[in-house]
């Protein structure tokens, strides 16, 4: 290309006559109006030069990318792209898993009408590949998956109170790693929560953490390596944390109501023999238990869910065996985890409460079909 050659442009209408250059990779060009043009060299070709060989074209394409390295080269170092990801820092104490759920409002001063955020918090030093899960009937639905880099957190979705009944039961999946680098294997996570919607309207409920500078409802999912107890819980491994057993010896004294060496309680009181009358269980901690020192009221609330399952497994087959169970009136906790077994697990059986004649308001009796 020289003075006076004729040229097109190649990314816009338009051409002119080679007036001029000014450094290596700028060409002025002159238009019909006597306007002179900048324009990069690789940006205007020669009329009549054309050649649409697929070797020229390829040859062509190289010279452009030769040009292109060129320009980047005699850029400035502050006006250089930045290339360079630095990576991950790590901390004392991050190699157990620690990872956390949390909703965090959006104007705690609005409780009653603030939106909420929630978010997953990876507290350690591996990368976390989770899923996670809300809960439609038997079945679960995917709502958000992604990997959080090590000691960050990510935002997974903006909600209103109108969505917490689709939020009563979320699941997490977790697959822990490192990258580049070896690492201690650690096993994967799979933990069931129920959400408590009514949670969501008192203030206290929110509290400061680490993790955000306003107050945030923070679930545990895994902390220091220790999985928190899953919402559905294997009935074995239960009465064998129960009763001190090992898994698979789950024998207890017979007719005794208590367990082999431990004197806890194996957990109900019956009266009637299904035919005469109904089955009557009592599902408060302290016919279940003979001390609740050392148990959460999670630990306390998945045995009395267990003992209801193992109930409603035995008489199974006992079709029109009314069973009454006794859970008190108190905050109705233990009464709405019952009937989302029965809504969920056990569609096929009826329920409504109790005598109150008999038990008071605090029962639910259910049948057998």
């Amino acid at each position: 290309m020289k003075i006076g050659d004729k040229v097109r442009f190649l990314s816009e209408v338009g051409g002119g006559c080679v007036a001029g250059f000014q450094g290596k990779n700028i060409v002025l060009v002159e238009d019909e109006d006597g306007f002179q043009v900048p324009m990069q060299t690789n940006e205007v070709v020669v009329v009549g030069e054309e050649n649409y060989d697929t070797g020229h074209i390829v040859q062509v394409k190289q010279q452009q990318a030769k040009q292109r390295k060129q320009a980047e080269r005699e850029l400035e170092p502050a006006d250089r792209p930045v290339t360079f990801k630095a990576p991950p820092e790590e901390r004392r104490g991050g190699e157990q898993l620690s990872a956390y759920l949390a909703f965090v409002p959006m104007d705690v001063k609005e409780l009653s009408s603030t939106r909420f955020e929630t978010y997953f918090v990876n507290d350690s030093n591996y990368f976390l590949r989770f899923t996670y899960l809300t809960a439609e009937g038997t079945a679960w639905r995917l709502r958000f998956t992604d990997v959080v880099e090590p000691n960050t957190k990510v935002f997974i979705e903006e909600f209103g109170r109108e969505d917490l009944g689709q939020m009563e039961r979320v699941a997490v999946q977790m697959l822990a790693y490192k990258r580049e680098k070896p690492f201690l294997l650690k096993p994967t996570v799979d933990v069931q929560l129920r959400i408590d919607g009514v949670k969501f309207y008192k203030l206290h409920t929110f509290r400061e953490s680490e993790f955000f500078e306003q107050p945030a409802l923070v679930y545990t999912i895994v902390e220091n390596d220790k999985v928190v107890r899953p919402l559905v819980v294997d009935a074995q491994q239960l009465k064998a944390s129960m009763y001190n057993l090992a898994p698979g010896n789950t024998a207890v004294g017979e007719g005794s109501g208590y367990a082999q060496g431990e004197g806890r309680r194996t957990g109900f009181v019956r009266r009637g023999d299904g035919t005469d009358g109904p089955v009557v269980v009592d599902l408060h901690a302290s016919e279940l238990l003979e001390t609740t020192a050392g148990l959460s009221p999670s630990d306390i609330l998945n045995h009395q869910l267990d003992v209801f399952r193992r109930t409603l497994k035995e008489y199974e087959k006992k079709r029109g065996t009314k069973i009454v169970f006794i859970h008190g009136k108190g905050e109705g906790v233990l009464r709405k985890a019952l009937v989302n077994e029965l809504q969920y697990r056990y569609k096929s059986y009826s329920y409504q409460d109790a005598s109150f004649q008999e038990y008071g308001y605090g029962a639910t009796q259910v049948t057998i079909k």
